[in-house]
């Protein structure tokens, strides 16, 4: 049993939590389920608001809800000093299951999609297993490294994507591909060598994570392949969060202690916290309804691009708030991972007009 954590609040760690689920993109429009009489749709019909500004107000939301739960995750984890981030993500997904049935079942964002077969239910308890090992990866790592490291280390995802689909898939990439990722990996290593905070074992956590998420995506794309088995995004997630939530539980015991009865023990001292938790646990939600929202009002390729924006912006906050030393080569390093990032996107664009 590790020895539960202390209240004590330690300036120089930067948690950040891995809150919002990788999953498929959504298509646009109503092009996959056609008109519908949900309420959701229904405003849209009657609303003054003007697409263009609605779609600006979206993209604001999405900013702000992705950059707000890591910013709220700094100040419980870090600052305000909740330790207990296994704990905190275990909240997150118990809201994402409570606000997911709400939003499907009563409000009817999308059709409700039911597991039809034993076999469905174990490929998606397999994903949020892996999704699991992602985000306790991330957790652990998080205490030892600042947010806009890992930022940075987070970006090269599409790296760990394509070395995952080639051992899995066989997938090749075309040259193009391959050669953009270059400067992902080349700008990690730089910014890795210039680091102030850099701490070995935080950074082999944080690759841990990252190359998680990957894995799970690769994986996710394999397993429901079959037009039965493919669940939209927001069903996906009011399945998986259930899920994840519970294979949490033993690691947040085992790692963190009894940790319910400290939280409850600290509620009534401090009433404050309640409303932190529960408004951190929402802001995790909203992740995840406006990953859905931007892409239904825009496309996946927005939604892509506006994330390979968000990691710069989410670095670039941090720093303003937790004043976390940076250097000139560690920004420079940061800067080329994510031009990396924007030419393996392009690349991948162009190899898919190309193969079509």
């Amino acid at each position: 049993m590790v020895e539960a954590q202390s209240w004590t609040t330690r300036r120089s760690s930067n948690p950040r939590l891995e809150t919002s689920v990788d999953i498929p993109s959504t298509p646009t429009g109503e092009v996959r389920y056609g008109t519908t009489n949900n309420i959701f749709a229904s405003f849209s019909a009657t609303s003054f608001v003007s697409p263009t500004i609605l779609t600006a107000l979206i993209i604001a939301s999405w900013y702000l809800s992705n950059i707000g739960v890591l910013l709220l995750n700094k100040y419980l984890l870090s600052f305000y000093g909740y330790k207990y981030p296994i704990f905190l993500t275990m909240l997150h997904m118990i809201s994402c299951t409570f606000y997911s049935l709400i939003a499907i079942r009563w409000f009817q964002i999308v059709p409700f999609q039911q597991i039809l077969s034993r076999k469905q239910f174990l490929k998606i308890f397999a994903l949020s297993g892996i999704f699991c090992f992602s985000v306790v990866c991330g957790n652990t790592s998080l205490r030892y490294l600042p947010v806009s490291f890992n930022q940075a280390i987070g970006a090269t995802t599409p790296f760990f994507t394509a070395i995952f689909a080639f051992l899995i898939t066989c997938k090749k990439e075309s040259a193009g591909v391959y050669l953009a990722l270059m400067p992902v990996v080349f700008g990690i290593v730089l910014a890795s060598n210039s680091e102030p905070l850099f701490h070995l074992f935080g950074f082999l956590m944080c690759v841990g994570s990252t190359a998680g998420r990957a894995l799970k995506s690769v994986v996710q794309g394999l397993l429901l392949t079959s037009d039965s088995e493919k669940l939209h995004s927001m069903n996906l997630l009011l399945y998986m969060a259930p899920m994840a939530a519970m294979i949490l539980l033993p690691f947040t015991l085992y790692i963190e202690g009894n940790v319910f009865a400290k939280t409850i023990d600290k509620a009534r001292t401090d009433s404050f916290m309640v409303f932190l938790l529960v408004g951190n646990a929402t802001v995790a939600y909203l992740v995840n309804l406006t990953n859905f929202l931007v892409t239904k009002h825009t496309s996946a390729l927005t939604l892509q691009v506006l994330g390979n924006a968000k990691a710069a912006v989410a670095a670039v906050v941090s720093v303003l708030i937790f004043k976390n030393p940076v250097t000139v080569m560690g920004i420079s390093g940061f800067g080329v991972t994510i031009m990396g990032v924007v030419l393996y996107s392009e690349a991948k664009k162009r190899s898919k007009v190309t193969a079509h």
